[in-house]
This record gives structure tokens, sequence and C-alpha cells, in this order.
């Protein structure tokens, strides 16, 4: 049995998940083998999914999302390092009701990826996913060395907004180890950096950010394209609309200015997490989230287990909160059943404030329907 879901947002973690599920499993067979293997798709979570799986926790005291200092980790094993951006320029670091969807920065993003750097890494895998910031990851490349400036020759403010002045960049003072190393953006996101399905548009209300503000991040990201064309070329603006660019508010753009290879998150983590090992040895697979809704089925983490599971000819079962799903949907993504809370408590706050007791009797279900 092998469970590997992704947090239920709000109220477990991924790793909470796979012990709820576990424990509900032993109470209808208790001597029953349950692998656990927590799993993201890139953004919040991602860090802790890959110390679980056996990395090693690093901390390091970066700027937050407001420039105020905070702790945030990157996982390390052997020469590869897992950094999460959201660890230090997420809506979690901001404090409660408090949006800054001008002027939140990715600055300390880029100190994590140099404290990577600095572990002496061949291979980063960033996530990026739920950002307080929509600054198209130009904070993250002045942490690194490079040089945004007005007409006066003086750096920008910090954050999306500050982007409207931008009027020459320079990244020749870019940390010359960024160049021997492989950088894979993880992302369960497509977009573009702008236009009607880039980030300010598609995420920046989720920010806080108001129409006005839509529309001048939407401007400021677009002028930001075009000078760093002049600056590098027309690689420039083909990464201004590529897939991934406009992941966490931008930052996605400036990884691929880094030379970054966008890939699915959950694919990524997979593979990172040894979820083909974990696979041939299991006989069920348990996957999961908060919400199986219609955003599931494009990239997330449930979506791309059970891909694997079905390619590998395994049998895939979902636990959820809330299901939103129809069951046509389901069975073409892979899954076979899904097991929502709300079966067993209809209340959907008591759902959320109790998560872990409802979803271990939901994982009795599953051991008295698939286990005797």
């Amino acid at each position: 049995m092998l469970v590997a879901a992704d947090k239920f947002k709000g109220s477990l973690t991924a790793v909470q998940v796979a012990e709820r599920v576990a424990a509900g499993l032993r109470r209808a067979v208790p001597d029953v083998e349950v692998e656990a293997l927590p799993v993201a798709d890139g953004g919040d979570g991602t860090v802790a999914a890959a110390v679980a799986a056996g990395f090693e926790r690093r901390e390091v005291r970066v700027a937050g999302p407001l420039g105020h200092e905070v702790t945030a980790a990157f996982a390390l094993r052997g020469d590869t390092a897992v950094v999460e951006m959201a660890e230090a320029s997420g809506l979690q670091r901001l404090p409660a009701g408090v949006f800054a969807p001008l002027t939140a920065s990715t600055y300390g993003s880029g100190e994590l990826l140099r404290a990577a750097l600095d572990a002496g890494v061949r291979t980063i895998v960033f996530g990026v996913g739920g950002s307080a910031t929509t600054d198209g990851g130009a904070g993250m490349l002045s942490a690194l060395g490079a040089r945004f400036l007005d007409e006066d020759g003086e750096p920008l403010a910090p954050g999306g907004g500050g982007l409207a002045d931008l009027d020459r960049a320079d990244l020749s003072g870019l940390d010359p180890r960024l160049s021997s190393v492989e950088l894979v953006l993880a992302s369960d996101v497509d977009n573009p950096l702008t236009g009607p399905k880039g980030a300010p548009a598609v995420y920046g209300p989720q920010k806080g950010a108001s129409p006005d503000d839509v529309q001048a991040l939407d401007e400021a990201l677009a002028h930001y394209a075009k000078v760093l064309e002049a600056e590098v070329g027309p690689r420039a603006a083909a990464y201004a609309a590529a897939p991934g660019a406009g992941a966490a508010g931008g930052i996605g753009y400036g990884a691929l200015l880094l030379g970054a290879r966008f890939r699915a998150g959950i694919e990524v983590m997979l593979d990172v997490l040894g979820f083909a090992p974990a696979l041939e040895r299991a006989e069920l697979v348990i996957t999961g989230e908060g919400s199986l809704d219609e955003q599931t089925l494009h990239g997330k983490a449930p979506a791309g287990v059970a891909a694997a599971a079905r390619a590998a000819g395994k049998e895939v079962v979902a636990v959820c909160g809330r299901l939103a799903l129809p069951p046509e949907a389901l069975g073409r993504a892979g899954i076979r059943r899904v097991y929502p809370l709300t079966e067993i408590e209809p209340d959907v706050a008591t759902c959320i404030s109790d998560a872990g007791p409802i979803l271990e009797r939901v994982a009795e279900r599953i051991g008295h329907d698939f286990l005797t």
C-alpha cells in the first residue's frame, strides 16, 4: 500500500495526511504494510515532501516578501537541492490579512538559490507556487547579482510596481556558478508572463491586487521584458511568452532567463522523491489533496500520481476534503474511486477543523473496501 498524497491546504500537511491514512488503514487491517511518500507539485510543501523522502533540511535567514528577515529552508541530498520559493516569498510569509501586490519581492528566493549554490550542488529543483509576489523574478535576479536601474541610475524600488520605472537592466554580475548547475523550474502553472492569461491577470487578485493594480502590474512586467530584450536579445521576449513564465508572479520568467528548464512540478518531484521504485512495491496507491476539482486535472499532484500509477498498471484511489469532479473525469484521470471527508462529515467547516480524525475514518473505509 503506497500513500502518495499532497497536503490538505489549511488543514494537514502531506506528511500528516500520510500518517492519518496509514493509521486508518491499520484500524481495518492491523498488519497492513503501508509505505508513505508525501508528494508536492512544486508549490508550498515541496521542501517538506523532500525532507520526508530523506533529504536534509537546511535553514538560512533570507528576506521575506516585505523585506523583513525570515528563516527559510531548502532540502539537500548529495548534489541535488530542492528550493521552494514560497519558503522565502510565499503568501504565508505575509502578516495575516496583509497583501502587498505592488511591492512584494522575490529577493529572498534568490538568496535561497544562492544558499543552494553555496552547498555545492549540481542540480537545483526550483519549485514555484504560492507566491505573495508579482515582480517577474526581478528581486530573485537582484539577489543573484543582476542590477535593475531607473533613468537616474538608481536601483528600483522592490516589487512589480517598481518595474514601471525600469530604464536599464544589467545581468553581467549574475553569480557565475549558475552556469554550471542544472536548474529545473518545477511548477503546475504554464501561464505566460503577461496578457489575459498572464501572472497579474490570473493570479494577481489572489495576492490582493485590485483591477487597477492588475493593469499596472501587467504593463510593468511587459515593460520589464522589453527592457530585458535590449539587454539579452530576442530570447527575453520568447521567454515571456513561454509556458511557465507566469508561474509564481512571473518568477518563472526570471528562472528561464537563468537558463532553467521548465517541467511539470509533480513529474519533477516524483522523480526526485523516488516514486518509481515505491510504485513497483505497491499493490494499491492512495493519493489525494484538499480539493479534487478541475484544477487537479491540470498538473496537480493527484493527477500526476494517478497517471504514473496507471502507466504501471496499478490501481489508484483518492482521498480529499471536497470532491468537485464527476466520475467520468476521475476515470479519465486514472482514479478508480474517491473518498471525500464530506461523505462522513457533511459540514465543511468541521472537515477543515477536524480533518485528521475524519481522514482516519475515511482510510478505515478504504481498508475495509480494498484489503479485507
